[in-house]
């Protein structure tokens, strides 16, 4: 028999899913914009060119289900969560897809299990155009590997367990976008400020002659020994390179921090740094106590 499936939300995500897996009738769709609002209608005609079957309250959808997706907005996952508890049959298993922190997940976790079903974490990790069915998907939970089967019948083709610990799937999704979203916004602070000063491709060659492709157990090691071993003189360089881009009129919120943290990392006083990625963070860990 097919899997049926709720689905909770039908932006970009959820409708993506349910076109790429060709899953019709199987896919039972409530989104609050099928309310009396503005959206109301643009959004029917989304369920009409999917195929599914669209509700226009939540219960209807979850009614006769037992795999659920959630898929909204970040600021609505908890809510959506609480109000999925109230109708969600006993045993279903819950798949949060949103972008939330763990704390938040675990959170929603403790209100679907108090109601009978099996929450697992799920991080999507990278765009779902144009991956759409092939996206990578993390889950974490008890059901983790039950949900990851039920996925793969709707046709998820990239789906891997990290654990049995509701917040692990997400921990990895929100602690990489620390590098992922930085360097975006580093990258535009110090293209916006090369820009403005008239040296861009001076700046971009430079970068080019000295970037050097590592694994980033590598690099991390090497960035935190540099900041072990010159931090303090690399928080002084760094305030005159705020100066630098506040003249430019540019802005330096990224760098700033980048102060502070070169600052703090270089007044532990480790000397000479240990060896290796794992010594050297239990030396930081140890010198911020």
């Amino acid at each position: 028999m097919e899997q049926e499936v709720g689905l909770i939300g039908f932006g970009e995500a959820g409708s993506t899913f349910a076109v790429a897996g060709e899953w019709g009738a199987r896919a039972h769709v409530f989104d609050r914009k099928t309310g009396n609002g503005p959206d109301r209608e643009a959004m029917l005609a989304s369920y009409k060119a999917a195929h599914v079957l669209g509700a226009r309250f939540l219960d209807d959808a979850l009614a006769s289900v037992d795999l659920i997706l959630s898929l909204v907005t970040a600021d609505q996952a908890l809510a959506v969560a609480e109000a999925a508890a109230e109708c969600l049959p006993a045993g279903a298993i819950y798949c949060d897809m949103n972008s939330v922190a763990p704390q938040t997940k675990q959170a929603a976790a403790g209100v679907i299990q108090a109601a009978g079903g099996h929450y697992v974490d799920v991080a999507v990790m990278a765009p779902v155009n144009p991956a759409r069915l092939s996206v990578p998907l993390l889950l974490s939970g008890g059901q983790a590997e039950e949900a990851a089967a039920r996925l793969a019948t709707l046709g998820f083709a990239k789906t891997r367990v990290v654990g049995d610990a509701v917040g692990r799937a997400s921990s990895i999704k929100m602690i990489r976008s620390v590098m992922v979203k930085g360097i975006e916004a580093l990258t535009v602070e110090c293209i916006l400020a090369a820009e403005a000063a008239g040296v861009r491709e001076e700046v971009l060659a430079s970068l080019d002659a000295s970037e050097k492709v590592k694994p980033w157990e590598e690099r991390a090691d090497y960035n935190l020994d540099r900041m072990l071993v010159h931090g303090l003189r690399r928080a002084a360089e760094m305030e005159e390179v705020v100066k630098t881009l506040e003249g430019l009129g540019t802005g330096a919120v990224m760098t700033r921090g980048t102060v502070e943290r070169q600052g703090a990392i270089g007044t532990l006083g480790v000397g000479t740094p240990p060896e290796g990625l794992s010594g050297k963070i239990a030396a930081v860990f140890a010198g911020l106590q």
